[in-house]
């Protein structure tokens, strides 16, 4: 095994300066998630998800970003999903996209709440055929004794709707992920990195750098 103690590397691909970047941390996430997808790293929009629960005990997961504008990040979940219970008793949530081909992460926080029945339906839809059989097949979270009872389900499932188009679950759906925080952090040479910090104030966002 390696010397963990002695496993580092420089970051040396980019910087980050308060004179170039977005004054809006969403037209800097644009600028970065886009510049993500061109440089092919693995799954892009997967962020490592927060949430607490009523023992105040932290618990992550990683979820995929679906949308994102100016209202805010969503993503979708089974609604009797540990995570969905967590946010029902604590809607404060934070999420971290790790880049690390690129040398750098985003860290949000922010309150996430359900969105429209119309918007879950509109995704649901443009869903794979056996993306939408699995939200049927899986309560999420839930103990089960083997993999064959999803295997069995999904023979199920497949019967009950070879006729027509698949419903949305009433039990699945999205959350957005309205910000009230996002970081930005470049990796930089020597381990002083640049972390630029939006946080919103009545209605208005600021930024400012951070030490490292």
């Amino acid at each position: 095994m390696k010397d963990l103690a002695n496993l580092r590397q420089e970051y040396t691909k980019a910087a980050l300066d308060l004179d170039t970047i977005s004054s809006s941390p969403f037209k800097q996430f644009r600028k970065w998630f886009d510049e993500a997808l061109n440089s092919e790293i693995p799954e892009p929009n997967a962020m490592v998800l927060s949430t607490v629960d009523n023992n105040n005990q932290p618990t992550q997961r990683t979820v995929l970003l679906k949308a994102f504008d100016e209202q805010g990040l969503v993503f979708y979940t089974n609604y009797s999903s540990r995570k969905a219970e967590q946010i029902e008793e604590n809607p404060n949530v934070s999420a971290i996209f790790p880049w690390y081909g690129l040398e750098r992460q985003v860290s949000i926080t922010g309150v996430a709440k359900k969105i429209s029945k119309k918007e879950s339906l509109a995704y649901f839809t443009s869903r794979p055929f056996g993306s939408q059989l699995g939200a049927w097949v899986s309560h999420q979270s839930q103990v089960i004794s083997s993999r064959s009872i999803l295997e069995t389900k999904l023979q199920q499932m497949k019967q009950k709707f070879k006729e027509g188009k698949i419903p949305l679950p009433d039990f699945w759906g999205g959350y957005r992920i309205v910000p009230n925080s996002f970081e930005f952090w470049q990796g930089r040479k020597n381990r002083l990195h640049d972390r630029m910090f939006y946080q919103k104030t009545d209605n208005e966002w600021s930024v400012s750098r951070m030490s490292p």
